[in-house]
């Protein structure tokens, strides 16, 4: 009787053993093409953009390098990104809330890149920032949004504030 128990025990054992093996390589092939999906998703235009397919949106391939106020942020995009892109497009604009979301990973597999500001961000890799807040184009509480791609939440931010605040220019593809 005691040898039984044992081999039912031992039994059990390799049954449970069996079933998260199989669900922990599940998750992880599933969680490892996150990043991998997002690489192929993004295609480099070799002119400063880059398109989303997914979305079917051009970023720009940079943010704008230096902390800007939400207020100035339409202004630099007119004037001085567009001059820096070309004349080929004129309707570059803030990204909304949901658009800067979907560049976020959060994959255990990613760990992200470092900023120059000296934080690491879970952007996608096409996509390089410069410190860890992107300005969307929505408010709330009559605030302007920001997206930290540091923690992965948007905060609202005081108009007097532009601390680790960037601008990523983002248009429909046409």
């Amino acid at each position: 009787m005691l040898f039984s128990d044992a081999g039912k025990k031992m039994s059990n054992f390799r049954t449970y053993l069996s079933v998260f093996l199989a669900v922990f390589l599940s998750l992880s092939l599933v969680l490892g093409a996150v990043a991998v999906d997002a690489q192929e998703r993004f295609i480099d235009n070799g002119d400063g953009t880059v398109t989303d397919t997914q979305l079917d949106l051009m970023w720009a391939k940079t943010d704008n390098q230096a902390d800007i106020f939400w207020e100035q942020a339409p202004s630099w995009i007119k004037n001085n990104f567009a001059n820096q892109i070309g004349p080929q497009y004129d309707d570059w604009r803030l990204p909304t809330l949901s658009e800067l979301e979907s560049l976020y990973l959060e994959s255990p597999d990613y760990d992200g890149y470092e900023t120059q500001c000296g934080h690491n961000v879970r952007m996608v890799p096409a996509i390089k920032i410069s410190c860890i807040m992107v300005w969307t184009s929505d408010t709330a509480l009559g605030l302007p949004l920001a997206f930290n791609y540091y923690l992965g939440n948007p905060f609202t931010v005081d108009l007097t504030d532009k601390n680790g605040c960037r601008v990523l220019p983002v248009r429909r593809n046409k």
